[in-house]
């Protein structure tokens, strides 16, 4: 019965939040909720917490559906890039504000009046909805396939509610599949509040790629090329390709392995971009280039990244050490990983991606708290709560509440390991109740 009350209050928080202005209060409330919820399954039932897990999960993931989009307009953009599309023109070639596109502007996408809150101006005069409306898209070819799929289903006036609805059903699907997998680490996905607010509310596209995983994760003849279409959704999926390849150098280069892995991904990215390859008169990279160094990847003495690194060390020295890092644990996950478990390779260099980048919009862990959910490592959803935090509380300097609790999600994933370790606890495997009540 606690475990219903404390189920139906974070529904109302999470509705409370996607409905009003953001605020970070709601938000950590939302969290707090979650992990009581969390805390309390351990001891229900198995055949009452499956219900729990699956109903509560879509409640929770419908809650998003419940106002426009609240914190982020990537989706506006995602509408736009489909009618370009649909139109016979590549969504690389023209940035929203060019001149030429105009006949494809409408009054939601390009409102008549200027007053509203959040719109981006245009250099002709006007405005928009569509964030950085000055450059062209960002988003790899399956996401623009995604987008263009969308604008073929969309009614007229349809406006955001579309691509809604495509997260909330790819974001049930997860859940069903990962309720499959093991349904006591369901929960993490199904009640995690980043999974209504992002990959619903907002219908950010990375809810596509992060289906993508958890598909490849599932079936080991077609995750090669599982991989590549999520890496050609969003890049970000690229970090899982060393857990695909788990194990690989335990035994010296098992080059069948890798090529099993490798070449069926090359191969679907480069299919995946030929088309707009072929008809594009520009880069079909677009704006990425640009995004990197507006996001201070490149130098992050005025910006937000590397929060942690730069604890320890110069600001000039972070990039570099970063980069170390990663290959270290990559390294790590190919000499070590268990190959039986490829997801756990994948939430490793994941996880450690995201606490080592630091950045600060949240969807981007959407991808770990799925791969935390497969593997019954609770300890890696901070992760996404730091990610919340700073996105939510504004830019992430050193003096940002996100510092603090990145280092906490750090800390927490160092500790996790640590008591695994000694214990001897081994990571969840799929249907196993033991396994699943010890990391639960």
């Amino acid at each position: 019965m606690k475990l219903i009350v404390v189920l139906v209050g974070l529904a109302f928080v999470l509705v409370r939040t996607v409905a009003g202005a953001p605020g970070l209060g709601w938000y950590l409330l939302a969290w707090a909720l979650f992990a009581v919820a969390v805390w309390l399954a351990r001891q229900a039932p198995d055949r009452r917490l499956a219900v729990l897990v699956v109903v509560g999960g879509i409640v929770m993931v419908t809650t998003g559906l419940s106002a426009p989009p609240s914190s982020s307009t990537d989706s506006f953009r995602y509408a736009w890039d489909g009618r370009v599309q649909a139109a016979g023109i590549s969504p690389y070639d023209h940035p929203p504000a060019d001149p030429a596109l105009a006949g494809l502007r409408d009054g939601w996408l390009f409102p008549s009046g200027c007053e509203a809150r959040g719109l981006w101006p245009l250099p002709d005069g006007g405005c928009t909805r569509i964030n950085r409306p000055t450059v062209p898209t960002i988003y790899p070819p399956v996401a623009q396939g995604y987008f263009l799929l969308v604008h073929w289903l969309s009614p007229d006036g349809a406006r955001h509610k579309v691509l809604q609805l495509g997260g909330w059903v790819m974001a049930v699907v997860v859940l069903l599949a990962l309720c499959r997998w093991n349904v006591r680490t369901a929960a993490y996905w199904a009640w995690c509040p980043a999974v209504p607010i992002e990959a619903v509310n907002n219908a950010h596209v990375d809810m596509l790629a992060v289906l993508l995983v958890v598909l490849a994760m599932r079936a080991a003849r077609a995750r090669g090329a599982l991989l590549g279409a999520a890496v050609a959704a969003k890049l970000l999926p690229a970090a899982t390709l060393p857990g695909a390849l788990s194990g690989v150098l335990a035994n010296g280069l098992d080059w069948r392995r890798v090529l099993k892995i490798l070449v069926p991904a090359t191969l679907v990215v480069a299919l995946a971009y030929l088309p707009y390859a072929l008809v594009s008169q520009a880069s079909v990279v677009g704006y990425l280039p640009g995004y990197l160094q507006e996001e201070r990847y490149e130098s992050p003495a005025d910006g937000n990244r590397y929060a942690l690194v730069r604890l320890a060390m110069p600001d000039s020295w972070a990039p570099w050490a970063v980069i170390v890092l990663l290959v270290l644990v990559a390294l790590y996950v190919l000499r070590y990983g268990d190959p039986e478990r490829p997801w756990h390779g994948a939430l490793i260099v994941s996880g450690w991606l995201l606490l080592l980048f630091t950045p600060g919009y949240s969807w981007y862990a959407l991808l770990v708290v799925a791969l935390a959910a497969m593997d019954g490592r609770w300890e890696w959803l901070g992760v996404a709560l730091a990610g919340g935090v700073a996105y939510v509380a504004g830019p992430m300097a050193r003096d940002s509440p996100a510092t603090a609790f990145y280092i906490a999600a750090a800390l927490a994933v160092l500790v996790g390991w640590t008591v695994r370790r000694r214990s001897g606890t081994g990571p969840a495997t799929p249907g196993s109740s033991r396994s699943a009540t010890a990391s639960t």
